[in-house]
């Protein structure tokens, strides 16, 4: 499986670490257990607290701040099952023609967010915005946490996710 991921930088950031190394660890690391049989595009974008603002308003109905939103392109039926892809009537909606990769979705971190987030909670930065990429890939993946049961689900694969990588608080 090849991983495509275009990064958008809206927001000046500093980090003391090779953030695009490590997101593309954690979302490989996410595809490769959810035995993702294809090929995929990730977009990921760093914004400002108004540009997640004003998308939290328009895609959400909520007008706050946010740390991180997630743009699925597919719906599941059941998580991580990709038997969507095989309906070839929505090929040119899930894939992208000229690298036939599947389009995964956009992954949208408020940098200023998860820098407070940081320290709110303790831990690194570089743990911080490796979580919300772990977080929002899974969304991209099909995984909500509305219901305690869902939520339970999540954490524990996000645990997983950023476990098997050695990121930890």
């Amino acid at each position: 499986m090849l991983l495509n991921i275009e990064f958008d930088y809206e927001e000046e950031i500093s980090l003391d670490f090779n953030f695009e190394d490590k997101a593309k660890q954690v979302i490989n690391e996410a595809l490769t257990l959810h035995n993702m049989p294809y090929d995929c595009n990730v977009s990921i974008s760093i914004v400002s607290e108004e540009a997640i603002q004003t998308l939290n308003k328009d895609s959400r109905g909520i007008d706050k701040i946010t740390d991180v939103l997630s743009f699925p392109n597919l719906e599941y039926e059941k998580i991580g099952d990709f038997s969507i892809c095989e309906d070839e009537d929505l090929y040119y909606d899930l894939f992208d023609p000229e690298t036939e990769r599947l389009i995964l979705g956009d992954i949208v971190i408020c940098y200023k967010r998860a820098t407070e987030q940081a320290v709110e909670y303790g831990h690194s930065l570089e743990r911080e915005m490796l979580f919300l990429v772990a977080h929002s890939i899974l969304h991209l993946l099909g995984y909500d946490h509305m219901v305690d049961d869902e939520r339970e689900v999540m954490e524990a694969k996000q645990r997983e996710i950023l476990d098997n990588l050695g990121i930890v608080r």
